[in-house]
């Protein structure tokens, strides 16, 4: 099973995950920055195992990240 590792504390909001996305992310309303939806958190990094239909677009996601803060596993 693929991951998604978000490391949330470096996000600056720019929303490229949630509009190419958006059944996997949110943008906050409280900070601006992007949350990974049903995602485990553990000391400040989020952690979300996806299906293996739903990698090829993580990976595309993860590449745009312009702070590069998103990782698929």
């Amino acid at each position: 099973m693929h991951k998604v590792i978000h490391y949330r504390k470096k996000c600056i909001g720019c929303g490229v995950c949630y509009e190419q996305q958006p059944e996997l992310w949110r943008m906050s309303k409280k900070d601006g920055k992007a949350t990974l939806i049903r995602g485990v958190v553990k000391k400040e990094v989020s952690v979300l195992a996806i299906p293996e239909t739903a990698v090829d677009k993580s990976r595309e996601i993860a590449a745009a990240c312009p702070v590069r803060i998103i990782k698929v596993s």
